[in-house]
């Protein structure tokens, strides 16, 4: 299984979730980053989503982010990780989340401009343009969700990390020329097979060559990656 949370990043996700006891998890998905030992409700629309869930969390509601099926402050806080980018109407899915939170509203996203700093680009650019392109501009996230009142905290990806969205691999290149990694990176399928493929063949070469070791392998040993990893957290007055 190639996307599972990463303990470390969960942490920076809980803690800003604060004292809040009960939770919403919009576009939950499978489950990952839920905190336990709260009362948290996921929502999901994907029944192959919602049937991924491991047993020992609650089911899942059925619904979508742009209608929230619960009444206003219905939840101390409002979470959301790597999901925003895929709903139809951002604007009103974050509305919804702050309407039913009486406190933080706290959502896990990608800067589009900091995945421009990312080696992939120098071999599968079009990866890095399908992900700049799907992701919202943050100052915008901030002025739906309250503008000044928000803060947005550089999430730092460990070398070890074990949820395998493409910056995980900072360090470890090779992972990049494994089918089910790659697989389990939906951006990938926005680049064409022929485009996807020469740009892993450059990889290849460059691995082997020890090109790519040259110009990143400062990188296999750095603990921490500063990359494009951001936590949004936006609080009532």
């Amino acid at each position: 299984m190639q996307r599972q949370p990463d303990p470390r990043i969960a942490a920076c996700i809980h803690a800003a979730l604060g004292e809040a006891q009960t939770v919403i998890n919009v576009g939950a998905g499978a489950g990952s980053y839920e905190p336990t030992g709260r009362d948290v409700t996921a929502v999901e629309p994907s029944l192959t989503m919602r049937r991924q869930r491991p047993s020992h969390l609650r089911a899942a509601v059925d619904a979508v982010a742009e209608e929230l099926p619960f009444a206003d402050d219905s939840f101390d806080a409002a979470m959301a990780s790597f999901t925003i980018h895929q709903w139809r109407d951002l604007d009103r899915g974050l509305r919804e989340m702050r309407r039913v939170s009486r406190g933080p509203v706290v959502i896990l996203l990608a800067d589009r401009h900091a995945l421009a700093d990312f080696w992939l680009i120098d071999y599968v650019p079009d990866i890095i343009r399908a992900e700049q392109g799907r992701s919202p501009e943050i100052e915008h996230v901030k002025a739906v969700l309250g503008g000044g009142r928000c803060t947005v905290t550089n999430v730092p990806i460990p070398l070890d990390c074990v949820d395998g969205f493409s910056e995980a691999f900072y360090g470890r290149p090779e992972r990049f020329l494994d089918p089910s990694v790659r697989q389990a990176q939906s951006s990938w399928q926005f680049v064409a097979p022929e485009v996807a493929a020469a740009g892993l063949w450059r990889l290849r070469a460059d691995l082997e060559s020890g090109e790519w070791d040259r110009r990143h392998g400062t990188l296999r040993r750095q603990p921490y990656y500063e990359g494009s990893l951001r936590l949004v957290a936006a609080r009532p007055s």
